[in-house]
């Protein structure tokens, strides 16, 4: 007699391999069978016509605060992820020195746009060094598995103080001790390293993340801190990728050590012709495994009453009477024509060479709806409904905003979207060195809600796509399962066969459906944030556990931390 028994399923096994029809088997934890499974089951799930795969495993989030107080973590865990990695992008909670702990608050907020007061709450800083706060990550259970990184930003601020910003050097000795505090949360369990080089990471004062300005020798002596262990990861995000000095330092990391190193490009030069695939390739021609990872659409910020960011925030009458008010007094006051009038006709105090004109913004403004299209036309634009209304674009976003109850989101692609398709981010995800991430799942809260781009992935480029082909379920599952999880060295999961870890999803995939983010206010003192609910999971299994059902958490807690 099995723990579990799923019978009847189509299985996509998280190998690439075809589909076909069986059972998978669970005991103990583990997947003890897969195929035609003939013994029983203490609980038997009938997955007929639903599918079976791994759970997701999602390599780029910033749960780094919420993991030490929610065990449910959502709203990853909502969209059929059971493995999360953190410490992305050069920032998170370890090491702290007593007293510091609001420079890596203000860290966080300032680039990952999580609420600062949510994170004081929230956070209890049962740790200083890193080793300490695994061992904290360790003590709450979870819905699903967490892993995480040593953050470059954290590290440098312990060692350097209050020099850690801007670009003053490390002097040999700090490069030394950031050296060592590296080696050891690795050796403690941390899955690699991480380090932020674009201009786009700020804090909340608008100062720089450390590490930005870091000196080739001090980014690779913390590389190699790594050298000789049987595991670690070194993350980067840059806007350098191609620059000889920064290209120089990465290539020696890789050929001295032997590690990955996965890539976010920051700058829309570096997608140019494909360049830095071409760097990729160059790596992989010498032997050096070096991954870029991308998302399954362009990173979108959401604009909104209910969002941080919409057109008018700039505006003065909007600014100063509107802004505090609480949602339906917001939109209640935008709907008296004599404020409709004042806003409409005054000049935003925002000035960013980001947004451009306001007409050509408009033009890669869209509407979500009920059932948001994530690679829309122009005529889905907020440009193009005003052109269809013969208005202005700021006309039509304004009462756009305030229809219905307000609640109504706009979704801007960032990095594009010139062409109004996603031809090449099909192109690119199938590229052999890519890995899957950049759902940024517990970051940007006020701004973006990606944490659901697995069903995005899965409903989007496996089932609804118009414009152009979609990509096999088979590759898809393998991309966000096997790949991801292999990519950090998590080889015991990713894959359902008999031996690996019991991480299960059963999805109706003719239901499964995103629907319109949406504002909720449930972080620590009430702080907001975005997130997208989701149909069509009728089973999330963890660890053998049966974690979510229909969508309603069943109140178990098998997930842990991955250590290295």
């Amino acid at each position: 007699m099995h723990d579990i028994v799923i019978k009847n399923g189509i299985i996509i096994d998280g190998s690439g391999g075809e589909r076909f029809a069986g059972d998978v088997a669970i005991d103990n934890g583990l997947i003890s069978a897969v195929g035609k499974v003939t013994d029983g089951g203490r609980r038997e799930i009938d997955a007929a016509g639903r599918l079976v795969t791994p759970g997701w495993v999602d390599v780029h989030t910033h749960y780094d605060g919420q993991a030490t107080w929610d065990a449910i973590m959502a709203p990853s865990s909502w969209h059929g992820v059971t493995t999360v990695v953190m410490g992305n992008c050069g920032v998170g909670f370890a090491p702290v020195r007593p007293g510091d702990q609001n420079f890596l608050i203000e860290l966080m907020e300032g680039v990952e746009d999580i609420p600062g007061s949510a994170l004081a709450e929230g956070i209890d800083w049962q740790w200083e060094t890193f080793p300490q706060y695994l061992d904290a990550l360790e003590r709450l259970p979870r819905t699903l598995d967490v892993a995480t990184q040593v953050p470059h930003g954290a590290v440098r601020a312990y060692v350097m103080g209050e020099r850690c910003n801007g670009d003053e050097a490390a002097t040999p000795e700090e490069i030394e001790q950031m050296s060592q505090i590296v080696r050891e949360g690795i050796e403690a369990g941390a899955l690699g390293f991480s380090s932020s080089r674009t201009l786009l990471h700020k804090d909340v004062h608008g100062e720089y993340v450390p590490g930005t300005f870091a000196g080739s020798d001090e980014m690779l002596a913390l590389g190699l801190a790594m050298k000789g262990l049987d595991h670690g990861v070194f993350e980067m995000v840059s806007d350098n990728l191609g620059d000889d000095d920064e290209w120089e330092w990465v290539k020696a990391f890789a050929k001295e050590t032997g590690k990955k190193i996965t890539l976010i490009a920051t700058t829309p030069a570096a997608y140019v012709d494909g360049k830095i695939y071409r760097i990729a390739e160059e790596a992989r021609e010498n032997g050096m495994e070096i991954l870029p990872q991308m998302a399954g659409r362009p990173t979108g910020v959401l604009h909104g009453l209910e969002s941080n960011f919409h057109a008018f925030v700039g505006h003065p009458t909007y600014r100063e009477k509107i802004a505090h008010l609480p949602h339906a007094e917001k939109v209640k006051a935008m709907r008296d024509p004599a404020i409709r009038e004042q806003i409409l006709g005054e000049t935003s105090g925002i000035r960013s060479a980001n947004l451009g004109p306001i007409d050509e913004l408009m033009k890669r403004v869209f509407p979500l709806g009920e059932n948001p299209n994530y690679e829309p036309d122009f005529e889905d634009s907020v440009a193009g409904i005003a052109a269809a209304r013969g208005v202005s674009a700021l006309e039509a976003m304004y009462d756009l905003l305030i229809a219905g109850e307000g609640k109504e989101l706009f979704y801007q692609p960032l990095g594009g979207y010139v062409n109004y398709n996603l031809d090449a981010q099909r192109m690119l995800m199938q590229h052999p060195n890519v890995i899957m991430g950049l759902s940024d799942g517990g970051a940007h809260c006020g701004v973006i809600a990606d944490a659901g781009m697995p069903t995005f992935i899965m409903t989007h480029w496996g089932r609804d796509r118009k414009k152009g082909d979609t990509l096999p379920l088979e590759f898809i599952v393998r991309s966000m399962t096997r790949r991801t999880a292999e990519a950090y060295g998590m080889n015991d999961r990713g894959l359902l066969a008999p031996g690996m870890i019991a991480d299960v999803n059963v999805i109706d995939f003719e239901s499964l459906r995103l629907f319109r983010p949406e504002a909720v206010y449930d972080l620590p003192t009430g702080g907001r944030r975005l997130v997208q609910r989701v149909v069509g999971y009728d089973y999330t299994i963890k660890s053998g556990k049966v974690t979510f059902e229909a969508g309603e958490h069943t109140g178990a807690f098998p997930g842990k931390l991955v250590r290295g």
